[in-house]
Order: C-alpha cells, then sequence, then structure tokens
C-alpha cells in the first residue's frame, strides 16, 4: 500500500505537540497521585501450593478474596502461587491459607510447598535495580542511534519520544489502578525498545532522502519520508496489537496488566514516532 500524496506531517507538529503535553500532564498528574506498587516492591508474602487433584482458579480466588492476593496457576501441575500484599493483619497468614483450604477442599488434600515473606528493604532494591536498567537503556539508545546517524539530535529526539510514550502508559495504567509489579516495569522497556525500532525505520528514510534531494524543502522530505515509512509503520502496528489483544482477553490475570500495558505503549508509541521523535529532529535541522 503506498500513498500517491504525501500527508503534512510536519503541519500537524504544533498541535500534535499540544495533544501529547495534555496526555503528560494528565500522566504526571496520575503519578503524583499515588502509585498502587506490587508486592514485588512493597513487600508482602508468596505461597506455594501444591493440590493432589486440579483445582480450580476461580475458586481460588473466591476463597481468599478478602485478601485480594495476585494468583499464579502452573498448568498441568495442580500448584498455584499466591501472592498477598504485606500487612500488619496477615501474621497468621499461614494458619488462615491452611484452615481456609481444609475447609473449601475436604477431597482435595492441599500442601503448602513454599511460604515466604518479600521484605520493603528487597523492594527497593527492586525499585533502584529498575530505574538503572530503564536509565542504562536510554543511555544506550542515545549512544547508538547519535552513532548510527552521525548527530547527537537523532539520538536524543528518539529516547524524547521513548519517554513520552513510556510516560504516558505509565500514568495511563496508574490511573486505572493497575498493580505495579516487575512484570510492568518488563513491559514498559519492552515498549521503549518497541518504539525506537519504529523510529529508526522513519530515520533512514528521512537520511535517504535527505541525500538525494537537498535542494527539496526540509519539511517536504520529511513528510514524503514518513508517509513513505505509513504503511509499514501501520501493518507492523496492527498486527502486533491483534496479537497483544488475544493475550489480554485470553491470557488470564497473571499477563493481563503485561498486555494491557503493551496495548497502550503500541499505540502511544506508534504516534509518537511520526508526530514527536520526527517533528523534533526536523525542527534542529531547519534552523
Amino acid at each position: 500500500m503506498s500513498l500517491k500524496k504525501d500527508i503534512n506531517f510536519i503541519g500537524m507538529r504544533n498541535s500534535a505537540f499540544a495533544v501529547s503535553a495534555l496526555l503528560m500532564i494528565f500522566a504526571a498528574i496520575s503519578l503524583i497521585s499515588g502509585i498502587k506498587w506490587g508486592i514485588d516492591f512493597t513487600g508482602g508474602t508468596v505461597a506455594q501450593l501444591k493440590f493432589e487433584k486440579p483445582a480450580d482458579i476461580s475458586a481460588l480466588r473466591k476463597i481468599f478474596s478478602e485478601y485480594k492476593p495476585v494468583i499464579q496457576e502452573y498448568p498441568g501441575a495442580k500448584t498455584f502461587i499466591l501472592k498477598f500484599s504485606q500487612s500488619d493483619e496477615m501474621e497468621n497468614l499461614s494458619a488462615a491459607i491452611v484452615e481456609k483450604l481444609k475447609e473449601a477442599y475436604p477431597d482435595n488434600k492441599a500442601e503448602i510447598e513454599r511460604f515466604e515473606m518479600v521484605g520493603p528493604v528487597v523492594g527497593d532494591f527492586l525499585k533502584n535495580a529498575a530505574a538503572y536498567a530503564f536509565g542504562g537503556a536510554l543511555l544506550g539508545i542515545i549512544l547508538y542511534v547519535a552513532l548510527r546517524f552521525k548527530g547527537s539530535m537523532w539520538g536524543i529526539a528518539a529516547v524524547a519520544a521513548i519517554i513520552h510514550d513510556v510516560l504516558i502508559t505509565f500514568g495511563i495504567l496508574v490511573a486505572f489502578g493497575t498493580s505495579v509489579d516487575l512484570i510492568v516495569v518488563t513491559s514498559l522497556l519492552f515498549i521503549a525498545g518497541y518504539s525506537v525500532n519504529d523510529t529508526i525505520v522513519i530515520y533512514d528514510r528521512i537520511r535517504e532522502n535527505l541525500r538525494k534531494a537537498q535542494r527539496q524543502e526540509t519539511s517536504a522530505i520529511f513528510n514524503s519520508s514518513i508517509t513513505q515509512t505509513l504503511s509499514r509503520t501501520l501493518i507492523t502496528s496492527l498486527t502486533t496489537v491483534m496479537v497483544v489483544v488475544c493475550l489480554l482477553v485470553f491470557g488470564g490475570e497473571i499477563i493481563h496488566n503485561f498486555a494491557q500495558s503493551l496495548l497502550i505503549g503500541i499505540v502511544v508509541g506508534t504516534y509518537s514516532s511520526v508526530f514527536i521523535a520526527s517533528p523534533i529532529v526536523y525542527l534542529k535541522l531547519k534552523k
């Protein structure tokens, strides 16, 4: 699929910047209002249960509904992992788990194979590790893009788009009340990689057209380059979204937050590659 007429993406940059500014303000307000951290960061209790016979995960959620745990199932293994948030009222949690299981499953013996606490000290360590991982990834992207395109502006613009994508995605997740754990952090790093990959494809075409058509106006070259790569961008994003939607609908509770984060991030990342990263480079080259 190719478009006969170039779309004036550069001419729409001010409107796009305004939309992004509003979304980032919304995201910042959501983050300031408070993040719902998961037990990976706040601390809590992890219990691994092994049943003699198959058990239903939805029934387990009802049994322990007062504690609102995150439950992970190992299909075929009759094993479940329950993650409880930290609470002063849960000192006798192990005994409570045994009692509830005996009452709910009199004919299906359940054994607690593992029962351990995740302290807030570990949570602080994981927060720092996640921050270092994200910071290191951004620095690496700046260096890679700067070396590849022989100019720091390309790398800075790409990272600005990544920060834009991650901040907006994170803010929307927090606004939805999503519990932020290591799986969500992993999805944000994935979004960063996905976004920069799409951006580099557009950058390659812009650089190629800048070499071929030096007498054209810079805005025309940028519009032509983005239009030429638009079909590839949309097809890639739509096929990825289809897979993520399947994960969101059929993947279950364990990967729900991961899939939800990817869905938001892919949409925002596709938008930023066209309307944020490329216009920033254009503003620099136009001077």
